[in-house]
This record gives C-alpha cells, structure tokens and sequence, in this order.
C-alpha cells in the first residue's frame, strides 16, 4: 500500500505543474487553490508512505516522480525541448527509482 501512495503523490505533484502554470504566480484564484489542494493531496500520500517506505527511498522517488513527469509534461504540452542529454539524464533518474524500490 505504501507504493501506491507513493506513485500517487508522484503523479499528484505532476498534476500540478499546469495548475501552477496557469495560476500566473498564484495570482489567478481558482488554479491557485486547485495546485495546493493537489499538492496536499501529494504531500498527503507522501506522508502516509513513509509510514512503510524509508523516507529517504521514499522522498527519492517522489521527487523523481515529479521531476520526470514535468520534464515529460513540458514537453508534450508545452512545446519544450527535449535534447538526447535530457533524455539520457531522465533515463538515470528512472533507473536511480527502479534501483531503490527493488534495494527498499
């Protein structure tokens, strides 16, 4: 149970990347309580996985979750580049991820 609260507080700090784009610096009302609910939801699971996953495994992997999937979400929705040292780096933190669930 704790690794799928851990994967959804991953994707739950993914998710929030464009409400936090669109919410223009937390100017903008509702995109800005819709990011921090998100995010509390993501801190949340997060909180709740450490209670099975050690916190170091745990924080590793939420944020290469995060990092990941932003890198991975700018470039299918915001257009942004995606260069084979990017691509090289993302595969390492992947790796980084699988070497630690599979050592936790």
């Amino acid at each position: 149970m704790g690794w799928l609260l851990l994967i959804i507080a991953g994707l739950s700090e993914v998710a929030s990347v464009p409400l936090l784009r669109s919410s223009q610096g937390l100017k903008r009302l509702w995109p800005s309580i819709a990011s921090i609910a998100v995010l509390a939801l993501s801190f949340y699971c997060l909180s709740r996985s450490v209670m099975t996953i050690p916190v170091g495994t745990a924080y590793a992997v939420w944020t290469g979750i995060g990092s990941c999937g932003a890198i991975v979400l700018g470039a299918i929705v915001y257009g942004e580049s995606v260069r084979p040292s990017k691509l090289i780096c993302l595969a390492l933190i992947i790796t980084g991820m699988i070497g630690l669930r599979l050592t936790a």
